[in-house]
């Protein structure tokens, strides 16, 4: 399965903002805090940018918070626009519900690289049943746990004295003791992390 495999860092640089993508490394050696110009020869020269270009950046943005490519994120995009109510809203929640955004936002990994790196390895189960597909959108009721061989790892022994001081979105639970979680509602767009403006890419999709 295709994804990026560039400096992560050069996309914070490039968006301009923090996006959190290495996890709690992103807290202790942000470059973004040493080089906040945008990479490359003339990234010390800021023009102004367009409202197409505005719109472009908080679309590159979302997809790379979420670790999608172009094509995936174009077909979400659609099936978001497919659903009742307004589209931004439902694109949101779509992104929310994929697997590995569930494993990150359970604690089970630092980041969403990191949640993704867990399911395509087969660390992660849906439902009591192996999954290894990161953009799996999950529904209201699914739980998501640990497959039973992968719980003897050092990873695994870790995480559990680590989740101790861990918390979850509302619309998440999740027991600490055994690491199963829970699904108890879908999310809205408010719980989102707020990175990314989803107006904006709307309106870039609509010319």
């Amino acid at each position: 399965m295709a994804r990026y495999t560039g400096a992560v860092c050069r996309l914070c640089r490039r968006s301009g903002d923090k996006l959190f993508l290495k996890g709690a490394k992103c807290y202790t050696k942000c470059i973004l805090d040493r080089r906040p110009r945008p990479p490359g020869q003339h990234g010390h020269r800021r023009s102004k940018v367009s409202d197409r270009g505005l719109q472009l950046r908080e679309k590159q943005k979302a997809r790379w918070i979420y670790g999608v490519l172009e094509r995936q994120f174009r077909q979400m995009f659609e099936e978001a626009e497919r659903q009742p109510g307004v589209t931004g809203d439902s694109l949101q929640v779509l992104l929310e519900r994929r697997l590995d955004n569930i494993v990150y936002r359970l604690g089970f990994a630092d980041s969403r690289p990191q949640a993704r790196q867990l399911v395509r390895h087969g660390h992660i189960m849906l439902n009591d049943h192996h999954s290894d597909i990161p953009s799996l959108i999950v529904k209201e009721g699914d739980s998501i746990s640990w497959k039973p061989s992968k719980a003897k790892s050092e990873y695994y022994k870790q995480l559990v004295e680590s989740i101790k001081g861990k918390s979850v979105p509302g619309w998440l639970t999740l027991d600490r003791e055994k690491l199963v979680g829970k699904v108890v509602s879908l999310p809205t767009p408010h719980d989102t992390e707020g990175k990314y403006e989803a107006k904006a890419i709307v309106e870039y999709y609509s010319r």
